[in-house]
């Protein structure tokens, strides 16, 4: 008799262990996971500044100063025009074979003459001479502007009749999945 209570009482303590194990819902880490009301769900938002860099272009009148010196500026047409007189004269001078000679000796010399008239003629000396050109200016600013970003949800949730807050990324719905570990009191 006393082996059958005995395997009675052993079968008795089986059967609560199972129960307070499904009672408890699945383990994990010396915990389980059941579901909370979810009470409210609040938005949290945060103010950012966002910088976007923009081009700013205008135009305006500048000043140019441009100096000529008389030295710089050659027309060569003194010089040209000097050569065909004198190689004109040298084909009327020469004759025969001394001909093409003439020729050639009187293009040089009407040459050279016009573009020692052409020198004699300039003034001495440069000029400076002022000029406006429109010129473009380019620079980059940072405009500015305040936006709204959404952080995450501030999730007020009740379980078993108290009512806990939590931080989440996203919006949990009606019901949240929690873990519960019950540890004993000291």
């Amino acid at each position: 008799m006393k082996h059958r209570i005995r395997q009675f009482a052993l079968l008795l303590a089986g059967l609560g262990l199972v129960a307070s194990t499904a009672f408890a819902g699945p383990r994990h880490h010396g915990g389980f996971t059941d579901t909370a009301r979810v009470v409210s769900v609040e938005p949290i938002y945060r103010t950012v500044r966002i910088s976007t860099p923009r081009r700013e272009c205008w135009t305006e009148q500048v000043p140019v100063e441009e100096y000529f010196d008389d030295d710089e500026y050659y027309s060569y047409t003194p010089m040209i025009l000097g050569g065909i007189i004198g190689g004109v004269i040298g084909s009327e001078m020469g004759k025969g074979r001394g001909r093409d000679a003439a020729i050639l000796a009187g293009t040089v010399l009407g040459g050279s003459i016009g573009r020692d008239i052409a020198a004699r003629s300039r003034t001495q000396g440069g000029e400076t001479v002022t000029r406006y050109e429109t010129r473009e200016h380019c620079r980059t600013v940072d405009e500015y502007h305040e936006e709204e970003r959404l952080e995450g949800y501030r999730v007020t949730y009740r379980y078993r009749g108290h009512e806990f807050v939590t931080r989440m990324d996203h919006d949990p719905g009606r019901r949240l999945k929690v873990r519960v570990q019950v540890v004993p009191a000291e």
